[in-house]
């Protein structure tokens, strides 16, 4: 299989690319930066946006792609989320038009917005940040528009992360580790009683590769671990795994008002593709 990697060198995009040379795929990894990039990648720096005639032809007649790419992505309320939404749109439509039969796109629990439960693919998304209504707002034209062209479609929806955090943009544990690098010996903190769904990042690359590697598994596909963990519980943990001098100060922040007291992903469809997985 030939995959289409954009954002190949953010925190996930370069485990994905990794996972997929790793189960024997070749890899078209697509950033502006290449430190990140398995060497056994080609590697591209075009602009995505700058409207070539043909995509597919131009990247090689690729069979799926795995569109990643984001600015931004710490920053839910920039202006850049909208905006990027009919470029984005604009890019895959492109290489649907010239001949791409599969399409993996990706979210997050900011799509869904404020949800206490179990998320699945037919829970109507409320999202409450620009980042989140233009990754909803992406999957509702990607949707309508593969239909209407017989093009595999899986939007994938991605929860909390960690691993390999130093290489990560803006998460706590990225955050933790930089303040103890600094010699801080406490850091303020919510109360740390909201429950989120957390995935180690090799395992998330994993999860997002088997997904790509299969057509019958298909629509809102979780990528999650499936159980709720205290954050508190979490950063205690990370704290001690890395064996770290410093102490969140609980109580100090309020929790955002978009952030949930307990969401977490059902994870019955990716289950169900890693079981069939035989490469991962």
């Amino acid at each position: 299989m030939k995959a289409l990697v954009t954002g190949a060198n953010g925190y996930i995009g370069s485990h994905v690319v990794k996972a997929l040379i790793d189960a024997k795929n070749d890899v078209i990894a697509v950033d502006f930066k290449h430190d990140n990039i398995d060497d056994r990648a080609q590697k591209l720096d075009i602009d995505i946006f700058s409207e070539q005639e043909n995509y597919f032809e131009y990247f090689g007649q690729p069979d799926v792609l795995i569109h990643l790419a984001c600015k931004d992505v710490p920053v839910h309320n920039s202006m850049y989320h909208i905006e990027s939404i009919p470029k984005n749109f604009k890019f895959i439509k492109n290489l649907i038009d010239n001949g791409l039969k599969q399409v993996v796109t990706v979210g997050s629990m900011h799509d869904i917005g404020y949800f206490e439960g179990a998320v699945n693919e037919n829970t109507e998304p409320h999202p409450m940040t620009f980042y989140g209504v233009s990754k909803d707002t992406l999957r509702r034209l990607v949707e309508i528009y593969t239909k209407d062209n017989d093009v595999v479609y899986q939007h994938l929806r991605f929860f909390y992360t960690y691993g390999d955090d130093e290489k990560s943009s803006g998460s706590i544990f990225s955050k933790i580790l930089q303040m103890a690098k600094d010699g801080q010996k406490t850091f303020p903190f919510t109360d740390g009683k909201n429950q989120f769904d957390y995935i180690e990042i090799h395992e998330l690359a994993k999860q997002i590769t088997a997904v790509a590697m299969q057509k019958e598994v298909t629509g809102i596909i979780n990528c999650c671990s499936g159980k709720p963990v205290a954050i508190k519980n979490q950063v205690e943990f990370f704290i001690k795994e890395h064996n770290l001098d410093i102490k969140p100060d609980f109580g100090k922040y309020p929790s955002r008002v978009y952030d949930s007291p307990c969401i977490y992903g059902d994870n019955t469809k990716i289950t169900q593709i890693m079981e069939k997985s035989v490469n991962l």
